[in-house]
Order: structure tokens, then sequence, then C-alpha cells
């Protein structure tokens, strides 16, 4: 200790304590001049345009109301991805070297072709670190206390008030506000390839499958024959019999007594479609009851009807499927704006509420009746999120 206090309180005998003292500071202002210079110089949009990769990224920016507006006033790139307190720059500087790393070692993101296909993956980084930002970065220029809804349109008025209650996030519904939304679809088909190849190594052993997509329905165990009807995704059917490839099994739906009985149903009264029968398939329908629907006095039958199916794309648990759908829900709703809970509506309703919105996603039929079966089935009349 006597050593060590020695050291304190003459650590030089060439220099005094004054002269380390002045050495301290000045190696302090230099070292806090030259990060302060670092930050100036790699804020700039200059630096952050400077690799090749970015040069799609900035024209897209270019083309945005940060860029350029009525009021002259321009968000350049670290307003949007880097936080103003020193801690989250200084945090955000370290996690953008990764870029530098996937550019320049692995070659990841080299050449633009090769950051097209990774910008979901990269967009979804960005949007997860807003997110868990709580938007602060937007929030440092738009705050919900100072907007003047008057000036606003109705609807945005309307979506601002609603946001400022909740106190949401802006990356919620602001996306693709200065850059182009990248593929969505590569998460879920991703998800989807990985879905098929659990259920296609089960082999569809199981005595309770579940149907990833539609699958044609047979009278016999010929797959070669013609198609009396349809499974559609994610119906539940209970196995009979076995043969080679071809799966026996039982579909249990209600159908209206008054129609011609060839869409059956996962309930009574909604119209959650599982299967479509007609022919030899339609003919061993047995009745398990009837009820007449209370809401709108429509007579409807339990039935259950005996099909073959091929025994690829079948899963033993349905829960996969909806983790697959809700993925593909968060990918294509909630990609321009804050999707409503599955739970919001009813299973009636969401056939008009997700064909409102048609138009701005592309699915296929198959993925969009997947989606429609998802949200119907954590509807609000089926038992909402937690039901299923």
């Amino acid at each position: 200790m006597k050593k060590l206090w020695q050291k304190l309180i003459k650590p030089s005998s060439k220099l005094s304590i004054l002269a380390l003292v002045l050495i301290g500071i000045g190696i302090t202002l230099a070292g806090t001049f030259v990060v302060h210079k670092g930050f100036e110089v790699t804020s700039t949009i200059e630096f952050c345009t400077s690799c090749h990769t970015m040069e799609q990224n900035y024209e897209e920016y270019k083309e945005s109301v940060h860029f350029k507006n009525a009021s002259g006033v321009q968000a350049v790139c670290t307003d949007c991805h880097q936080p103003k307190d020193f801690p989250g720059k200084v945090f955000r500087k370290l996690e953008a070297a990764k870029d530098l790393y996937h550019h320049f070692v692995t070659g990841k993101i080299d050449t633009p072709e090769k950051f097209e296909e990774n910008r979901l993956e990269m967009a979804q980084a960005v949007w997860a670190r807003m997110s868990g930002q709580q938007s602060k970065t937007c929030k440092s220029c738009h705050s919900y206390d100072d907007m003047d809804h008057s000036k606003q349109s109705a609807k945005a008025a309307m979506e601002m008030k609603k946001a400022a209650a909740e106190n949401m996030n802006c990356i919620e519904c602001h996306k693709g506000i200065a850059h182009e939304l990248p593929n969505m679809a590569g998460g879920f088909q991703k998800d989807f390839e990985t879905l098929q190849a659990t259920a296609n190594s089960q082999g569809a052993t199981a005595e309770k499958l579940y149907s990833l997509g539609e699958k044609d329905l047979y009278a016999t165990a010929d797959a070669s024959g013609k198609a009396e009807g349809k499974l559609l995704p994610a119906s539940e059917v209970t196995v009979l019999e076995r043969k080679d490839d071809m799966v026996k099994v039982q579909i249990d739906g209600w159908l209206e007594k008054a129609g011609k009985g060839r869409v059956m149903t996962e309930y009574m009264g909604k119209r959650v479609f599982k299967a479509t029968i007609r022919g030899d398939v339609k003919a061993t329908e047995q009745v398990i009851e009837e009820k007449t629907d209370s809401a709108t006095d429509i007579v409807w039958q339990h039935v259950s009807v005996q099909a073959w199916v091929t025994s690829a794309d079948l899963i033993d648990n349905i829960q996969p499927i909806w983790n697959y759908a809700e993925g593909m829900y968060a990918s294509t709703c909630n990609a321009c704006h804050a999707a409503p809970d599955p739970a919001h509506f009813t299973a009636n309703g969401w056939i008009s509420g997700l064909n409102a919105m048609s138009a701005y996603y592309r699915l296929s039929k198959t993925e969009e009746r997947t989606l429609l079966k998802y949200l119907q089935n954590h509807g609000k009349d089926t038992g909402g999120a937690g039901a299923h």
C-alpha cells in the first residue's frame, strides 16, 4: 500500500504531477475531438452511401418525403438509423460494423443481387431494433403531443389519435416510409418448406392429421382416378385405413341442409370452409346431427364423409400450421400498417376484411386460404387467439 501511495503522489521522477495532469487533459481533449470528428464524418449521407451496396437504398430514399418535401427539412440516414443519445450512438456504430463485415469479408451483400436476396432479413433486423427502441429516432422529430390533427386528413387523424392513445411504435405502420419493402414472402415461404419437410418425414402415421394445403379427394385408393372434391388447407381428418402412399380418411363438418350440400364448413353457420365434396365421396355422407342456427333460422347438418387422399403434406399437429400462418400474417398485413388482432373480427367478418386488402399483397390462392383459415379460427366468435 505504501508503494502504491507513493506512485499516486509521485508517479514520475521526471515529470511533475501538474505536467502529467496537463498531458492527461490533452490526451482526453484529443480523444474527444477524434471521437466527435469520427462520429461527424461517419454520420453524413456521403459516408453512408459510399459503399455501392447502398446506392439502391439511396435512390429509394431520394424518392421519399424525408429527402425532399414542402418544408425543406431533410432527415438523413442517421436521423432514422442512429439514436441521438451518446450510448445509443456508440452502440449503433458498433452494430453497423457487421454490415462492413458482410460487405468486405463474407461478401453476403457485396452485389445488388445479393443485397436484394438478403433485404428481408436486414429489414426485419432494422424493424426489430426500432421497435425495441420504441421508435425513439422517429419520435425525436415526430411527437404525438405536438401533432395538429386538424391539419391531417380525416383518415390520418383517426389513425394517429389511436396510435397516440396506445403510444404505438412508428415502425408498426411506417415500414415502407423511406425504402422499398422487401419481398415479404421469402420468410414464410421458407417456413412452409420446413413445414412440408416435417410433415413428410412423419409419413402421415398419426390417427389425426391436418392438411398443409389443398388436397384432392378420391373415392378409391387411386390418385390417378377422378377427383371427387378437395380437402382445404388446415383441415383435420381422422385416418381410417392406409394403402401404399394413400390414406383413407373421415372428414367431419357442417352442410347447409337446403343447399346443394357440396361445401363442408368447420362450424355451423360460419363460412370457415373445410372441404368440397361431390360424386362418390358425397355418396358416403352420414348425418351425425341436425341443428337450426338461431341467428338465421337456417337448418344445418353435421355430417361425416369418407375419402382417399395422398399421404404427402399431412402433419400430426395443427399448431405448426398456425405458426406458419401467423408469420404470413405478420409479413403481409403488418408490412404497411399495424394489423388488427385476429380476434378483432368474426369468422365471417374476416372474409370481407381480408378481401378488402387483397390488392395490397401477393399470395397464392392456397396461401390466402391458409391465412384466412388461421384468422377465422382465431376470430372473435371462434374463441380468439388462445383457443386453437
